[in-house]
């Protein structure tokens, strides 16, 4: 018998995809349930009798999952890198030792594979051909950045890796920004707007790659990839989100969530998201008799033609690359 804080996971980029490496990061986690999976095929064929089946055999092996926790600065790019599916680096301005990671969506059909190593006090299991496959942030105030990412993989297999955890900076509701302009380069000039909470999704539409012969899918495909997400603010004017809804406008959004923690000479941890067009697909407000009337608006991300991108991130700390 163990409680659930003995779970331990972590996470690797992998170099050879479907081939498992050791965990670059362990994750300090809210929650994991990343378990082996199993389909069977019954034998049907009658035998003189009137019961429905007479054997079963297994004819698909394959494990699937989620890890949920705070969003911190160095071991999120890997999710990040497993969602997007390209990541770039570079020095960050006027520092040596502080680096800007840009996540931008790929545009292929198999983005960055990482192994999930899981450990308790009963088994420690590596899952090799780790995609994600939906990844979900949320920034509620009075409470820390949260993740929760969603992934499919091989089976898991015994492992012995050692569990060592990384140094790294969280981010709370009160690093985080919402910023909304008619385009992406009006966004560094923007004003935050106040919002109570957001949320952004990606889904990655994973599908199998089975074949014959395998009783292991022999590789993951994302398809369509999109993104929408849920913002709720105090209901104090008509321009920010009600007008731009019932126009059909479409607006550029950026996150910012700007740690207090100084890395290098004068920096902070960051991590930034920009939607470069976005429509606001509901809104609604709640106004009961003893409450603040606050509205709640749904939106979905749309690929812009003219800035050649839907999303993008850029994820600063002191990680020199991915």
């Amino acid at each position: 018998m163990f409680g659930g804080r003995k779970y331990q996971v972590g996470i690797g980029k992998e170099s050879s995809r479907g081939i498992a490496v050791a965990p670059s990061f362990w994750l300090p986690k809210e929650d994991v349930t990343v378990d082996n999976k199993k389909q069977y095929v019954n034998n049907d064929s009658s035998m003189g009798v009137i019961h429905d089946s007479n054997d079963a055999r297994i004819v698909k092996e394959w494990s699937e999952g989620e890890v949920t926790g705070k969003v911190r600065d160095k071991s999120f790019g890997l999710l990040l890198l497993g969602s997007f599916g390209s990541v770039s680096s570079a020095l960050h301005e006027s520092e040596t030792l502080v680096y800007d990671h840009t996540f931008s969506v790929a545009n292929t059909n198999a983005h960055q594979s990482l192994t999930l190593e899981v450990k308790n006090e009963l088994e420690q299991l590596k899952y090799a051909l780790g995609v994600v496959s939906s990844l979900k942030i949320t920034a509620i105030v009075g409470k820390f950045v949260e993740f929760a990412c969603a992934f499919k993989a091989k089976k898991g297999l015994a492992s012995t890796n050692a569990v060592v955890y990384t140094s790294e900076n969280e981010f709370i509701s009160k690093h985080a920004t919402l910023k909304i302009a008619s385009d992406l380069a009006g966004l560094d000039s923007a004003d935050a707007v106040n919002v109570k909470s957001i949320e952004i999704s990606i889904n990655k539409n994973i599908e199998e790659h089975d074949v014959l012969g395998s009783i292991e899918p022999v590789d993951y495909a994302n398809k369509e990839f999109s993104v929408d997400g849920n913002i709720e603010a105090v209901f104090e004017d008509l321009e920010t989100f009600k007008n731009v809804f019932e126009e059909g406008i479409l607006k550029a959004i950026r996150i910012d969530i700007k740690s207090d923690a100084v890395i290098g000479t004068a920096s902070n941890s960051e991590l930034k998201i920009d939607l470069a067009s976005v429509s606001l697909q509901d809104w609604s407000r709640k106004s009961g008799n003893n409450d603040i009337v606050t509205q709640t608006i749904k939106f979905k991300a749309h690929y812009s033609l003219s800035d050649a991108k839907m999303l993008e991130a850029v994820l600063t700390n002191t990680q020199v690359n991915y």
